[in-house]
């Protein structure tokens, strides 16, 4: 059965059929070759996988990102974003950077990160003399910090699989999210050096007061959300209702720049980007069930812990296994495939489950800029006007630096636990 499962499924990725849809009929297919399951516990199963409460907080942030993107957000976010780093060389990369994660700070999706801030920056690095395939590559990665800087989509989806806290969670992304933007911006630094990238006028005292001025209710929305959710004045579903609020009443009433034909195009398009999510939840939890009832999980632990029982080669084995999963696989459907298989071997050589999240969340994140699923890339690619071919020679510098970010997530565990146990959170 196993078997089948696996080889139907590499022979629908070489179908190019889409991979929500691979899964469900892989799974499929095992449940029908194994004769002893009815078929319609495919249903019960992926019904009962998107039946949760807490995963109601994914339409949500979606919806929120959505809001901050067109509602003005996002560009008051990069000019006061510029008006700190904008002198610097390569200035319009930092801000990039910066942006992206006062943007991941609210929406939890690294493609709604790409699409709000890239496009407003990438045209704005190459007016100022950038090549096109930099600017991209820059946005492209740091919108990968959309889902580790807190809130996070793919940390949600972790913790409803593990019933680690997922407030636990958002904390511990946040030093990492950190590590990993600013590895990016020495990368952006030295070859915006290299390369003669100037940065703008040193902005004045008033001009940055007034562009803090202008920003200040896009840059109090991570705090309402992150304070009430540490805080314990609502869950983190809870937040994300409040972050939709929030958003709608900013953009629409007190920045204007929400109207009634854009709402229109959001909805549309949380309902799109919910449903795609939704659907691979549904059917990678299949997958995940008929690979625990065949217990591939202890099969791959025992495979695993008969290499060796040290921790830094099982945990260098994982990052191997899971930054290639990521270069060909959707993260949340590599989330819920992975974690049951996983989980098991890392806890049994002591490692926090939650420190193991957010390492499974940042490497995943990696894929999103990976040749030759990088969806990131992809969306970054459509609005600088190049292909995937001309990015990939520049990107290769930034992915770098997170992998050395990784690591250093994985073999010094406190950059992870640190923030939750000192609020007592974790």
């Amino acid at each position: 059965m196993t078997g089948v499962l696996f080889g139907s499924l590499v022979f629908f990725f070489l179908l190019n059929v889409p991979i929500a849809v691979a899964i469900g009929l892989a799974s499929l297919s095992a449940i029908l070759w194994s004769g002893a399951i009815p078929p319609v516990v495919l249903v019960q199963k992926m019904f009962t996988a998107v039946d949760s409460f807490p995963l109601m907080a994914v339409p949500f942030f979606i919806l929120a990102g959505s809001l901050m993107e067109f509602g003005g957000i996002s560009r008051r976010l990069v000019d006061f974003a510029n008006s700190i780093v904008g002198r610097f060389s390569g200035g319009l990369a930092f801000v990039a950077i910066i942006a992206s994660m006062f943007f991941g700070a609210i929406s939890g999706a690294a493609v709604a990160c790409v699409a709000a801030i890239g496009t407003i920056l990438i045209p704005a690095m190459v007016r100022r003399g950038y090549d096109t395939p930099y600017a991209t590559a820059v946005q492209a990665t740091a919108g990968t910090l959309g889902v580790m800087i807190p809130p996070s989509i793919p940390m949600i989806i972790y913790g409803v699989l593990t019933g680690v806290s997922i407030g636990a969670l958002f904390m511990g992304g946040i030093l990492p999210g950190f590590l990993v933007g600013g590895s990016l911006m020495l990368v952006a630094w030295v070859i915006a050096r290299k390369k003669g990238y100037k940065g703008d006028e040193k902005a004045s005292g008033a001009k940055i007061w007034a562009t803090f001025k202008d920003a200040i209710l896009a840059l109090l929305m991570p705090v309402i959300i992150l304070g009430g959710i540490y805080g314990g004045v609502f869950t983190p579903t809870e937040a994300a209702v409040v972050a939709v609020a929030y958003g709608f009443i900013i953009g629409f009433f007190v920045y204007r720049e929400l109207t009634l034909p854009k709402l229109k195009d959001i909805l549309v398009n949380t309902s799109i980007g919910t449903a795609t999510i939704m659907f691979i939840i549904a059917t990678s939890s299949v997958f995940s069930w008929i690979l625990t009832a065949q217990r591939v999980p202890q099969a791959v632990a025992e495979a695993i812990l008969s290499i060796s029982t040290n921790p830094v080669v099982i945990l260098t084995l994982i990052n191997l296994l899971l930054l290639f999963i990521g270069t060909f696989m959707e993260t949340v459907a590599s989330i819920i495939i992975l974690v049951p298989v996983l989980l098991p071997v890392v806890t049994q050589i002591g490692v926090d489950p939650l420190h193991f999240g957010i390492i499974i969340v940042v490497n995943l994140a990696i894929g999103m800029v990976t040749p030759p699923l990088g969806v990131c890339l992809f969306v970054g690619c459509g609005i600088g006007g190049i292909t995937l071919e001309s990015i990939s020679k520049a990107v290769w510098p930034f992915i770098l630096s997170m992998i050395i970010a990784v690591l250093l997530l994985t073999y010094i565990p406190w950059i992870s636990l640190i923030l939750p146990r000192l609020a007592g959170i974790y």
